[in-house]
């Protein structure tokens, strides 16, 4: 073979080897020394890829696809080693563990208390960067720290001595950086007036808080106050409780303090074991059906129930002593503050905080005197008018007016009951057509179906009749007893009779019989139409013992005999 063509195999150390055509250029493929082990020629750790590897068959096999598997025939990319080398760096251990830790170990004990710093690094970990935290101070810039973040911050300000090895440390040691927590609080110490700058922008983001709180207590006290004076319901209440109590205490008392409201629950009759405020209750509503439940009309006396008036003085003064402090912190910042927007913008707020905690100040002292005097006339005495808490009467009155609704609530259940079983008493017995409901439909459907005595004599001529007919045939027959009639023959016997005075006694004793057996039983013939089919039967039995005749016996036994007649 020629030693000329494209590939040309050569004999390497027992192994076949082609030529390969050079690749184009700005290509350049790694040589088979970089193929083999790449990570001789990289100078750093790079990231590592946790793939499976595909091993290729020794033989590969032919499919439709093609020969072999897909990465076969892919061609080879080259990659900027440097730039991937530099993109996927593993820094996770470019420094000894060793040393760092104890670089920030000596930093760390050298400054602060382990416990110290351990509670700083929490409190940075709700708050934004220090760089921010810092600009943010500055401006009050309301956006970036919440007041949560600036309580957390009031926490975490540095003391003169923190400060001050702080910053021994940082000169005796200019190359080793400072931890996270001495970082933190060198930069805070660098603000000035940070104290006052925090505590005057902690004030304003809570005075509106702080106000609400205060406010709106008196605003429902002074409302409780209207709805309980203005209630009929309650006023009832008590015009019953003070009759009942006279009666009872045989006394003619003008009235009783409110603090008994507590004890009616506990007061019960000896005889069914039920309370007071049932008996109350009971008498309320049925004397006195348009009241109320009483707990549904007064909401405002309830909210106030829940609210510590004492406490709610207490905060009335703190919030004036920290409105006076933000003054002295305002000062303090105007020193040190160079933009004067800042300055008045925060100077007009705390005039309008002056202005609303005096209008506060007088409302308060307002409300509360109105509440004495509202004691004074439900007939407290006034000399324990000023010992009354506003809290504890707001819970008499609240907790009484919810046991008086649920005792209501009873009382109207078992008042329902009642009338119930009242109402079934009244129609037990009775046919549901019989009732009033159903009555107006009845009337013309009763008529026909119960008729009178006289409409059942009426309809029972046909059954005389055939009495009479029969009574006929029985004496016409004179020893004839198998002679067969038919009906129509039968109706015309009584005109071939040998004897007509006796048919007449025969037929005035059996419409006697009739006339008896309708007045007697007219309900029992009326209502149960089996018993007239009953009889039909008999008779139609008696016709048929027609065939053969009646012995002297039955005649008797029927009534029938006469002297005249002949069977």
């Amino acid at each position: 073979p020629s030693q000329t063509g494209a590939e040309q195999p050569s004999q390497t150390e027992g192994k076949r080897v082609f030529n390969v055509p050079p690749p184009p250029p700005g290509l350049l493929l790694p040589s088979p020394s970089q193929g083999n082990d790449p990570a001789i020629l990289k100078k750093r750790k790079t990231v590592k890829l946790f793939w499976k590897e595909l091993k290729q068959p020794d033989s590969p096999r032919k499919c439709k696809f093609g020969r072999g598997t897909v990465w076969a025939s892919l061609d080879k990319v080259a990659v900027d080693t440097a730039k991937l080398e530099h993109l996927f760096e593993s820094k996770g251990k470019d420094l000894p563990v060793a040393k760092k830790s104890a670089e920030i170990k000596k930093a760390a004990i050298l400054v602060l208390d382990p416990k110290r710093s351990n509670a700083i690094n929490i409190g940075m970990t709700v708050l934004p960067a220090i760089h921010v935290i810092k600009s943010a101070i500055l401006t009050f810039d309301e956006f970036s720290i919440s007041k949560e973040g600036i309580e957390k911050i009031l926490t975490m300000i540095p003391t003169d001595e923190e400060k001050q090895k702080i910053q021994e440390a940082q000169l005796a040691n200019p190359d080793v950086p400072l931890g996270t927590a001495e970082q933190f609080l060198l930069t805070l110490s660098s603000i000035s007036g940070l104290t006052a700058r925090l505590q005057l922008w902690a004030f304003k983001l809570n005075y509106e808080t702080l106000e609400k709180e205060i406010a709106e207590p008196l605003f429902d006290l002074k409302l409780g106050m209207e709805q309980l004076a203005k209630n009929k319901t309650f006023k009832r209440i008590l015009a019953t409780l003070l009759a009942i109590g006279n009666f009872l205490n045989s006394s003619n008392a003008k009235g009783f303090e409110l603090s008994y409201l507590e004890k009616v629950t506990e007061v019960k009759d000896t005889v069914h074991r039920q309370s007071l405020l049932h008996h109350t209750c009971n008498f309320v509503v049925e004397n006195y059906p348009d009241t109320t439940d009483l707990y549904s009309e007064i909401p405002a006396n309830t909210r106030s129930a829940k609210v510590d008036f004492e406490q709610l003085s207490e905060n009335l003064i703190q919030l004036e002593r920290k409105c006076k402090a933000s003054w002295d912190n305002l000062k303090v910042v105007a020193k040190h503050e160079t933009k004067p927007n800042l300055k008045n913008k925060m100077t007009e707020f705390l005039k309008d905080c002056t202005e609303r905690i005096i209008i506060l100040k007088v409302v308060h002292r307002r409300i509360i005197n109105r509440f004495h005097s509202f004691l004074l006339y439900l007939g407290q005495p006034s000399y324990s008018v000023r010992d009354t808490k506003v809290t504890q009467f707001c819970k008499i009155i609240s907790e009484f007016a919810l046991e008086y609704r649920t005792t209501r609530e009873r009382v109207l259940t078992q008042k329902r009951k009642r009338a119930v079983h009242r109402e079934r008493t009244k129609t037990r017995g009775k046919l549901i057509t019989e009732t009033e409901k159903f009555s107006g439909a009845v009337p013309q459907l009763s008529l026909e179906d119960n008729p009178s005595p006289v409409s059942s004599t009426v309809e029972s001529e046909p059954a005389q009749e055939e009495h009479e007919n029969m009574k006929n045939l029985l004496i016409a027959n004179n020893d004839n007893s198998k002679l067969r009639r038919s009906r129509a023959v039968r109706s015309k016997i009584p005109q071939h009779t040998d004897s007509p005075s006796s048919q007449d006694d025969a037929t005035d004793e059996i419409m006697d019989r009739l006339v008896k057996s309708v007045t007697q039983n007219p309900t029992e013939r009326a209502s149960s139409p089996k018993t007239r089919k009953r009889s039909r039967l008999n008779r139609k039995s008696l016709r048929r013992t027609l065939k053969s005749g009646l012995s002297v016996d039955v005649v008797q036994a029927l009534g029938l005999g006469s002297t005249n007649v002949k069977v």
